[in-house]
C-alpha cells in the first residue's frame, strides 16, 4: 500500500506538471503560463480567440526554436551579449527591490490624507540628553499631567496650563502650528495627527528629546497648491509700534500705486525687502498648507481669483502685499494617474519609504531562508568587533580561525564566511560621536548580505524579473542568430538574390510611378523663393547651392502612392503643392517623367524588395530544418483549456 501511494503521488505530480506544459520542442518545453505572458503582451483585437491563439502559437514556437538553436551554439556566452544582459540587469533590478503592495498602501494613504488639512496644537516636554533619573521622572510626570488636563475641558487656556505644569513639574512648551497636511511634517507626527479625531488629544509620544502631544482643533478640505508673488515691507529687529506704523504707511502708499496701474513685478524690484524674490518680481515657489506661518497662509488662501492683490497685512516678519498668480486644487478623483504619480514620487523621497524598506527586508529574510549558523555564537561574533577595532592588522586578522567558517546560510546551501564579517568590521570603524554597538553592526551586516544574495539570485524569487531578463536575453540571442543565418546571408548572397529575382520577376513591377526631384526647405518663405526661381528656369542645383543650406534636394523614381500630393499631377514638368511638417519645414516635388503601371523593375531597382523576400525565404527554409531537429508537439488538452 505504501508503495502504491508513493507511485500515485509521483504520477499525479508528473501529470500536473505536464498539464502545465503547452508544447515541447526537442527536449525543451514551454509552459502555458510563459506562453500566455507573451501572448497577452502582444494580444491582437479579435473575436476568434482560437484562431488568434493558434496563429500566435506558430509564431512563438518558431521564436523558441531559433533561440534554442542559438543556445546550442552558445551565443549567450558572446562577450557583447553577456555585457548587454548584465548592463540591462543593473538598470532594471532596482524596480524589483521593493514591496509593491506596501508601496501602494503608502501611496493610497498619502493620497487620502492629501485631500484634508488639519489644524493642530503642539505641546512638548523637553528632556535633556544628560538628564538624571529624577529629572526624567519629572518630565514624565509633566507629560502625564499635561495629557490629563488637555483631555479635560481647559477652555483654551493653554498658555496658563503650560505655565502651571512647568512651575510644578518640568518645562513645557506650547505652539499653534496652524494647518498641516501630508508631507509637511515628519511621518511619525503625521500618523499621530491624522489618526487623532477632531477635538481629541494624542497620547504622549516619547522621543529622544522628550514627549510630544498633539491636539486637533479643526479640519478643512485641502487648499491645494498656490503660486503667488509678494512685496515684503520688513520690520527691523525690535521694531517699536511707531516704526511699524511708518512701515504700514509705506506699504499703503505702494498698494495705492498698484491700484493705479503700477506693475507688481516692477514694484517688487523697487520696494520689496525680500531679497530672495524681489529680482524675480516677488514670485515664490509653489506651495501648499504648512509651508508658512498661519497668519500668512490664512490671508493667501482667502484670495479668490488669479491676479487679485491683497491689502497690506501684518505677520511677525512685517507687512505683506500678495498677488495670486495661480491655484491648483487637489484632484477629487483619487484614481487620477498624474496625481497618483506625483504622490508616489513624494513618497519615494520621504522618510515614510523606510517603513516599506523595512518590511521588504524582513520579507526577503523569510524568502531566502536566511539564518545564522548554529555553531557560531553571538558572543564569538561580537567579540571579534572589539579585537578588530583594537588591532586592524590585516595579516593577523586573516589568520583568525573564523575566516573560513560559515556564519550565515541560505536555504539553497549558500554560505557567507567569517572573512566577510571581519572585512565588514574593518571597513566600519566606530565614529566617536555616534559609535555603533556590535549588535547594530551585525544587523547592518546581515541586511547588506541578505540583500546582496537576493539581488544575485533574484530570478529564483521573482517570476516577473525572471521573465523580463529571459525575454531580453533571448531577444539578443535571436538578433545574433538571425543576423548570421538570415539577414547577412541574404544581403551578401548576390547569386542567390539574382536567382530569386529571376524566379519571381513578376512580383517586381512598378505601380504608377514618376522620376522626381524632391525639395526640402527650412520654411515657407524659402520654399516660395525656391519655387519661383525654378519656374523662372534657374537650374535646381544652382538654387540649392545659393540657399546657404536652407534647401536640400534629392532625386529618384517613386511610386505615386509614396508621394504627397500625387493627385495634383497634370503632366511632367509640373510642381506639387507645398507640404508642411510640424517642425515648420516645407517640401515640394517636381515631376520629371511619369510612368504607367506594371512596368518591370530591374534587379537594381528591385534589390531592396528582393532582399526582403529572400530573407523570408531563407528564414522559412531554416525553420523547416529546426522543426525537424526539434520536433514541436502541442498538448491539445492544455490548449483547449486556454479557450475556456
Amino acid at each position: 500500500m505504501k508503495h502504491l501511494i508513493i507511485f500515485c503521488s509521483i504520477f499525479l505530480t508528473t501529470l500536473s506538471t505536464f498539464a502545465q506544459t503547452l508544447f515541447t520542442y526537442g527536449k525543451n518545453q514551454t509552459s502555458k503560463q510563459e506562453f500566455f505572458r507573451a501572448y497577452n503582451k502582444n494580444k491582437p483585437t479579435t473575436s476568434n480567440t482560437e484562431k488568434s491563439l493558434r496563429e500566435y502559437l506558430e509564431l512563438y514556437s518558431n521564436f523558441k526554436l531559433k533561440v534554442n538553436a542559438a543556445q546550442d551554439l552558445r551565443l549567450d556566452t558572446i562577450a557583447q551579449i553577456k555585457y548587454d544582459v548584465e548592463n540591462f540587469r543593473s538598470q532594471v533590478i532596482e524596480n524589483y527591490l521593493s514591496d509593491e503592495q506596501a508601496m501602494q498602501t503608502l501611496v493610497k494613504e498619502a493620497a487620502d490624507r492629501t485631500t484634508k488639512d488639519i489644524h493642530v496644537l503642539y505641546f512638548s516636554v523637553p528632556l535633556a540628553s544628560n538628564a538624571t533619573p529624577a529629572d526624567t521622572l519629572k518630565v514624565y510626570n509633566a507629560a502625564k499631567e499635561l495629557f490629563t488636563n488637555l483631555k479635560a475641558d481647559t477652555k483654551g487656556l493653554y498658555n496658563e496650563l503650560v505655565s502651571n505644569i512647568s512651575a510644578t513639574y518640568s518645562l513645557c512648551k506650547f505652539s499653534d502650528v496652524g494647518f498641516v497636511t501630508t508631507f509637511s511634517i515628519p511621518y511619525q507626527f503625521e500618523n499621530i495627527i491624522y489618526n487623532t479625531k477632531l477635538n481629541e488629544v494624542s497620547a504622549p509620544l516619547k522621543s529622544a528629546k522628550g514627549y510630544n502631544i498633539f491636539k486637533v482643533i479643526d479640519q478643512r478640505q485641502a487648499v491645494g497648491k498656490w503660486k503667488i508673488a509678494q512685496l515684503l515691507f520688513a520690520f527691523p529687529p525690535k521694531a517699536d509700534e511707531a516704526t511699524k506704523l511708518t512701515i504700514l504707511h509705506k506699504a499703503d502708499s505702494v498698494y495705492g500705486l498698484l491700484q493705479h496701474g503700477l506693475n507688481f513685478a516692477d514694484a517688487a524690484k523697487v520696494y520689496s525687502d525680500d531679497r530672495m524674490t524681489n529680482l524675480s518680481g516677488g514670485e515664490l515657489p509653489e506651495f501648499g498648507t504648512g509651508k508658512y506661518n498661519i497668519e500668512f497662509e490664512n490671508t493667501v488662501f482667502g484670495i479668490k481669483n488669479d491676479n487679485d492683490i491683497t491689502k497690506p497685512f501684518a505677520t511677525s516678519y512685517g507687512y505683506h502685499i500678495v498677488k495670486r498668480l495661480s491655484h491648483t486644487a487637489i484632484p477629487t478623483d483619487k484614481l487620477d494617474a498624474s496625481f497618483l504619480y506625483e504622490v508616489k514620487q513624494k513618497v519615494l523621497q520621504d522618510a515614510r519609504i523606510n517603513t516599506e524598506k523595512e518590511k521588504f527586508a524582513k520579507d526577503i529574510i523569510v524568502k531566502t531562508g536566511f539564518k545564522k549558523v548554529a555553531t557560531i555564537s553571538d558572543k564569538e561574533l561580537f567579540a571579534l568587533v572589539d579585537s578588530v577595532f583594537k588591532n586592524v592588522d590585516s595579516k593577523k586578522t586573516n589568520l583568525l580561525p573564523i575566516n573560513k567558517k560559515g556564519i550565515i546560510s541560505f536555504k539553497d546551501g549558500t554560505q557567507i564566511k567569517g572573512a566577510e564579517w571581519l572585512k565588514f568590521i574593518t571597513n566600519n570603524k566606530p565614529v566617536e560621536t555616534n559609535p555603533l554597538s556590535a549588535n547594530e553592526l551585525w544587523s547592518l551586516f546581515t541586511k547588506e548580505n541578505v540583500l546582496d544574495y537576493y539581488k544575485k539570485n533574484l530570478e529564483k524569487y521573482n517570476p516577473d524579473f525572471k521573465y523580463q531578463m529571459q525575454e531580453f536575453k533571448e531577444g539578443n540571442m535571436l538578433f545574433e542568430i538571425m543576423e548570421r543565418n538570415v539577414w547577412s546571408k541574404a544581403s551578401t548572397d548576390t547569386v542567390g538574390l539574382k536567382k530569386h529575382y529571376e524566379a519571381n520577376k513578376q512580383n517586381y513591377t512598378w505601380a504608377a510611378s514618376a522620376n522626381v526631384l524632391v525639395f526640402n526647405c527650412s520654411n515657407d518663405s524659402v520654399a516660395t523663393s525656391a519655387l519661383t526661381q525654378l519656374q523662372n528656369g534657374i537650374a535646381w542645383n544652382v538654387v540649392v547651392e545659393k540657399s546657404n543650406g536652407q534647401i536640400q534636394a534629392d532625386s529618384g523614381r517613386y511610386e505615386l502612392a509614396q508621394l504627397n500630393n500625387s493627385n495634383t499631377i497634370q503632366k511632367a514638368g509640373e510642381f506639387s503643392s507645398f507640404s508642411k511638417s510640424t517642425d515648420g519645414t516645407v517640401s515640394f516635388i517636381k515631376y520629371l517623367n511619369l510612368y504607367s503601371t506594371n512596368m518591370q523593375r530591374s534587379f537594381v531597382e528591385a534589390r531592396g524588395l528582393v532582399i526582403n523576400d529572400y530573407q523570408n525565404e531563407l528564414e522559412q527554409q531554416w525553420i523547416q530544418i529546426l522543426r525537424k531537429k526539434y520536433p514541436v508537439k502541442l498538448n491539445e488538452a492544455v490548449f483547449k483549456e486556454m479557450l475556456k
